[in-house]
């Protein structure tokens, strides 16, 4: 196979990975300058921070995700090639793919970050993470076949499994999905199953640490903890989870909850890619940059996004790994590249702090920047506004606008259905084994 990439006189940059870094880099890179190939296992962009609503019904999947070629359809310096990278020569300036190999001037690893789960291997067999649109479906497949199921059950001991939720990481990710799972939980599912009875559905959000958000304010944390709480939400603090089997979420104290609904969404690594050094790769697989975001022994190799990580005193593990960042260190980079391919001198990127924001429920989330901090409805409102505005495309910020305005005014989430797809048909523990699970359920002692 080939990648059938058109010779060009120009500079050819290969950007490895379609997320806000490649996307970012891809559409703003000269058109006179350079020749650009975006290589991606997909072919589209996907909107991460809205995945969570994607797995509670909120939004269709189709309008956080756009084609690339789309995006690029009008730009003809730039190709798209739908593989995944196996490796890198450094020396020869060639990556390889699944595809085929291909030539670079410059190449740049934008591959985001992939869900940890820290080498266990029961919880990676068994859980759900929430990393792209597959994720998020798979995760919507199994709480409502969980519901359908529960429907069907014989007795409060076969419920009950089907019942519990349990989500592990009090990020942004695990606090927006537990707080949109408790809002579907109140308003939804007495509506669709009053046969029954959803009071006794349990939805639990364990964090390994002492605090919820960990990245905010500690005064947010600790009303984040209390909101959930009077939503319904059972916040387990400072317990760590070892292993799920048998339909078991295993804690290191020995405790166990039954569930067959795991969500992980606790830690994010990067793929390592073969032919890079592995002296480069620091924690969770990031790869080590100086500040121009060139990977550190290489010169002609960039990383910019989660998959890069920059030392500085104020950032000792790196800038953290978030979206606005990423859309950052790519514009700087951009125009590096444009002003080494002209013989100019580039210019070190400098670190900005970019607000944060969680939104745990209807009129309910919190925005802080610095020392500036501010939750309820303002909050919630300037949430929405921002997440929408960096959506690609108008008909897709149509159609969510639209969408949590039905939402809104109805209490309904109306993309209830159940969709096969290849990550919810991972094999799950049977009845029997679930039965015996049961047996003896303990509790966690956090």
């Amino acid at each position: 196979m080939a990648l059938n990439i058109p010779p060009t006189d120009r500079k050819r940059i290969v950007v490895v990975g379609g997320g806000f870094a490649g996307i970012t880099l891809a559409r703003n890179l000269s058109r006179r300058l350079f020749q650009v190939v975006l290589i991606d296992r997909n072919n589209y962009h996907q909107f991460q921070p809205l995945l969570y609503q994607v797995a509670t019904s909120s939004i269709k999947p189709g309008d956080i995700a756009f084609p690339f070629r789309k995006i690029f359809r009008h730009r003809r310096n730039v190709h798209f090639r739908m593989a995944e990278v196996t490796g890198v020569l450094p020396r020869e300036r060639t990556v390889e793919t699944t595809a085929g190999s291909l030539a670079y001037d410059y190449l740049v690893l934008a591959t985001g970050s992939v869900t940890n789960f820290y080498g266990m291997e029961g919880v990676e067999a068994g859980a759900f993470p929430m990393k792209d649109l597959t994720d998020a479906l798979a995760i919507r497949n199994q709480i409502l076949l969980s519901l359908e199921k529960a429907s069907l059950a014989l007795g409060e001991a076969e419920r009950r499994p089907l019942f519990n939720v349990v989500v592990v990481g009090g990020g942004l990710s695990g606090v927006e999905l537990v707080g949109a799972l408790a809002e579907m939980k109140r308003y939804i599912l007495p509506k669709d199953y009053p046969d029954l009875p959803v009071d006794q559905m349990n939805i639990m959000l364990v964090e390994g640490s002492d605090r919820l958000l960990p990245t905010m304010h500690p005064d947010i944390s600790a009303r984040a903890e209390r909101l959930l709480g009077r939503m319904g939400v059972r916040v387990i603090l400072n317990t760590q989870v070892t292993d799920y089997r048998a339909g078991r979420v295993i804690f290191k104290d020995g405790s166990f909850i039954p569930s067959r609904n795991l969500v992980w969404t606790s830690g994010v690594r990067v793929e390592p890619i073969e032919g890079i050094d592995e002296r480069r790769i620091g924690p969770g697989g990031r790869i080590q940059v100086d500040r121009f975001n060139r990977v550190a022994g290489y010169s002609r190799i960039f990383a910019v996004g989660d998959a890069a990580m920059a030392r500085t005193d104020d950032h000792p593990k790196g800038y953290p790994q978030v979206a606005r960042e990423a859309i950052e260190e790519a514009r700087h980079l951009v125009r590096n590249l444009e002003a080494h391919a002209r013989g100019e001198g580039i210019t070190g990127y400098t670190y900005h702090e970019y607000p944060t924001m969680a939104a745990i429920g209807r009129n309910k989330a919190f925005v802080q920047f610095k020392r500036f901090r501010m939750g309820g409805f303002m909050a919630w409102l300037a949430w929405a506004v921002v997440h929408i505005a960096f959506v690609l495309g108008v008909q897709n910020k149509l159609s969510i606008f639209i969408g949590w305005a039905w939402n809104y005014l109805t209490y309904d989430q109306p993309n209830r259905i159940i969709v096969r797809t290849q990550a919810s048909r991972r094999p799950r523990p049977s009845r029997d084994t679930l039965r015996e699970a049961l047996t003896d359920w303990k509790q966690p002692s956090a």
